[in-house]
């Protein structure tokens, strides 16, 4: 691999910073374990090669160094062999979108960014760097990332809201050669496959035996939706504020257009409660509440998947009491959706084989491979492993790299 990501602080040091009154704004946060973590950051650069004495350094800088760009200057593809652009990922945001906290701007945004970086490290192997945008202009935001794109081997899309991001992620994949995946689109949709998959399978149903319905149109609403029908989903309805986005509704963006011509067979309208009277999946990614009358509507074995955070759009005591299966996002809860069981296995199948893109079939292989971690485990509360379950990044990283391979999209 490339640089590690370390933390250069030491325990003394971090202790010390703690303690600084005069650096934070209260008596809370003075003594607030998270911001003592975040203090100086949680990563750095580490290099892959001593640099002892002059010859060490003759041949990691000038003039040894030369040879090595001049080969590259002849052959360009040289350069996955002699940098770490095959290895490193960009994260790239506007700070428009962030966890639960919206629209925050770049800066405040960085210490989600550096933690999605450290997290490609520690679950994929996969060096990132957090590239937080002064702009919110979506062809600013494109030209920038197509600048950046040399010294990069792939671009994570992160916390960009909707609709910006969907063209976001559409023009960048049409310019750039190397995969450029949004997790708040797909790495969700992925883990709530994999989910889905197990437990159909463990209700001895298949997908197209479930009608669903998602909470919230955003960018993780529709990308799910798009990914449960390609996948084979009997039907889903997707509901936005206003209620369910179908035919008839004359307010819809484009995105949403689209969206009521793909999903809702059932030619639904009206508000959520209409559409989860008899369906078989609830999934929330817009939080709100949904009343609890609601969820008693839905058919016997539903399945319930409330993955707003910190407050699920069911609260797992409310979604027990009718449902089969409940998940959500948090981790101090059973069956939790979490990206991080996506994001690092499928950068890190797409760099191992040097994927021009992330394809949708690379992104099924990746739930599958999620869903089949689970095994003969599977149980009502263990439909989708821990994110600290060591089989995961390397049954999704082999099965993406499969994947890229069969679909014609892997260049070694």
């Amino acid at each position: 691999m490339a640089a590690e990501i370390v933390n250069p602080r030491s325990d003394e040091s971090k202790t010390h910073g703690a303690a600084s009154a005069n650096d934070i704004s209260s008596a809370d946060e003075l003594f607030d374990p998270a911001f003592a973590l975040h203090r100086g950051g949680k990563m750095a650069v580490q290099a892959t090669v001593p640099i002892r004495d002059k010859d060490d350094l003759s041949l990691a800088y000038t003039p040894g160094v030369a040879k090595v760009c001049s080969a590259i200057a002849e052959n360009p593809e040289l350069v996955h062999d002699y940098t770490w652009k095959s290895q490193v990922v960009a994260v790239v945001t506007d700070g428009t979108a962030v966890l639960g906290l919206g629209d925050i701007g770049p800066e405040a945004s960085l210490p989600v960014m550096e933690g999605k970086a450290i997290l490609f490290k520690q679950f994929g192997g996969v060096d990132a760097v957090p590239i937080a945008l002064a702009t919110t202009d979506t062809d600013e935001i494109i030209e920038t990332v197509v600048r950046l794109a040399p010294s990069f081997g792939g671009v994570n899309l992160e916390d960009i809201s909707a609709p910006r991001c969907f063209e976001i992620e559409r023009k960048l994949q049409e310019r750039l050669d190397i995969p450029v995946f949004h997790d708040d689109q797909h790495g969700t949709a992925v883990v709530t496959l994999a989910a889905l998959r197990n437990a159909a399978k463990l209700s001895g149903r298949t997908l197209g035996d479930l009608r669903g319905v998602i909470s919230g149109a955003g960018a993780a609403g529709v990308a799910i939706a798009k990914f449960l029908l390609e996948a084979g989903i009997g039907d889903v309805a997707v509901a936005d504020r206003k209620g369910i986005v179908s035919r008839d509704r004359d307010d819809l963006t484009d995105v949403k257009r689209e969206l009521a011509e793909l999903t809702n067979r059932a030619g639904l309208s009206g508000p959520l409660e209409t559409a989860l009277a008899g369906a078989d999946v609830f999934i929330g990614v817009s939080g709100g509440t949904v009343p609890e009358p609601a969820v008693a509507s839905m058919a016997p074995g539903a399945f319930v998947f409330a993955m707003a955070n910190p407050n699920p759009e069911v609260h797992p005591d409310i979604a027990h009491k009718y449902a089969a299966v409940v998940a959500t996002g948090r981790s101090d809860y059973p069956n939790q959706i979490n990206n991080v069981l996506a994001f690092p296995g499928i950068f890190a199948g797409a760099l191992q084989v040097r994927a021009s893109r992330i394809t949708e079939g690379m992104k099924i292989a990746a739930a599958n491979a999620l869903a089949d971690v689970v095994g003969d485990e599977l149980a009502a509360d263990y439909v989708i492993p821990s994110p600290f379950d060591e089989r995961v990044a390397p049954a999704v990283t082999a099965a993406v790299a499969a994947a890229a391979r069969a679909e014609g999209v892997a260049r070694r």
